[in-house]
């Protein structure tokens, strides 16, 4: 009889072997591409939040001095401090990497080109581990593959905002400049207030001008509350008060770009004197007005306020007499507490003239 009994299957020994042979190489590229990949990604990450740092820490640096002028080498400089102290003392940072301008506003939302004139406001820096500054970063697996290394970059754009809103705790000056006076005039130049209610500007001309002091909150506020405010700034109360009398629209904050009254009182009180003297090479918010209504004899005016500038406190002389005087330059400053300007695509236009506030990552 034939033997019926199953015949043994047959050796699948060398199939798998073939097929391990053959599945070896994209298994090791997966890997490597798995944890060379995970590593790249660190150290792009590494790189990155230290772009971010340099970038809006140099930015501030472009804050102008108060005739406009720019210390770009100080730029510099805090860019590779931020980067030496978040990745290495010795790390590199090419001149070539560091780009400083004024952002073109056309292309502030998408791929920011930077133009070289204006008052620079923008920093744009590149960080990298590649064959041109400090060594590509070595993997690992990938080596089998024959890669044994691999640049990376990142790089980060920050901007100067304009400040275009004034909130509890902004520090201003209770004077007031004609907006048309303020315009023509560049950053540096000075004004006179003097306590006879004349205003002279740095060519030692009379101009529309203060005429006293400005009450920015209640009407009628005490010299108590004026000296608070131009040392300790503007409080919730002042907001509340133009808010109740329909002066502002928003309680929280004054919009540089909305109008609004304030009453006035000639003449510069002795009062004033030592909050003044206090504010002495510092910078204070002042508004700015176009019109103005009421008696400068009988002392009850009032300001229609259009705008507001940054200026600085140089001089002042207040003892309630003819001779009495403050002295202010028309000038940049760093105010954080500012809101900024919402839409940075748009003119500069209803913002606080010279004030800068937080910057800001773009890109």
């Amino acid at each position: 009889m034939r033997d019926r009994s199953p015949s043994p299957p047959p050796s699948r020994r060398g199939t798998i072997a073939v097929l391990a042979a053959f599945l070896i190489l994209p298994l090791l590229a997966m890997v490597a591409f798995a944890v060379d990949y995970g590593y790249l990604l660190k150290i792009r990450t590494d790189l990155q939040r230290a772009a971010d740092a340099a970038a809006l820490a140099a930015v501030q640096e472009l804050v102008p001095a108060a005739d406009g002028t720019q210390d770009l080498d100080k730029v510099r400089s805090k860019i590779r401090e931020y980067l030496r102290l978040n990745m290495d003392p010795t790390f590199i940072i090419l001149d070539s990497d560091i780009e400083i301008g004024q952002y073109d506003r056309t292309t502030i939302y998408s791929q920011v080109t930077l133009l070289d004139s204006g008052i620079f406001d923008t920093v744009r820096v590149t960080v990298r581990r590649d064959a041109q500054a400090n060594l590509p970063v070595s993997l690992f697996f990938a080596r089998v593959l024959g890669s044994e290394s691999s640049g990376v970059t990142a790089s980060a754009t920050a901007v100067l905002q304009r400040g275009s809103a004034i909130p509890p705790g902004a520090m201003i000056l209770p004077f007031a400049i004609w907006r048309d006076d303020w315009n023509n005039n560049n950053f540096g130049d000075t004004w006179s207030i003097y306590g006879d209610k004349k205003l002279i500007d740095s060519s030692k001309l009379p101009v529309a001008g203060n005429w006293g002091t400005v009450d920015i909150g209640p009407a009628n506020n005490s010299t108590v509350a004026l000296c608070d405010q131009i040392t300790k700034g503007l409080i919730q109360n002042d907001l509340n008060a133009l808010y109740a009398d329909g002066r502002i629209p928003d309680s929280s904050q004054i919009e540089a770009k909305t109008p609004l009254s304030a009453n006035g009182d000639t003449g510069l009180s002795s009062g004033l004197n030592n909050a003044v003297a206090k504010a002495k090479g510092l910078k204070r918010i002042i508004p700015l007005f176009d019109t103005l209504t009421g008696s400068l004899a009988g002392g009850n005016l009032e300001f229609h306020i259009v705008g507001w500038g940054v200026v600085e406190v140089e001089e002042s002389r207040l003892h309630g007499n003819k001779k009495s005087y403050v002295d202010v330059k028309k000038a940049y400053a760093y105010f954080g507490e500012l809101g900024p300007q919402k839409d940075l695509s748009a003119p500069p236009t209803d913002v606080i003239g010279g004030a800068i506030t937080s910057p800001a990552l773009v890109e």
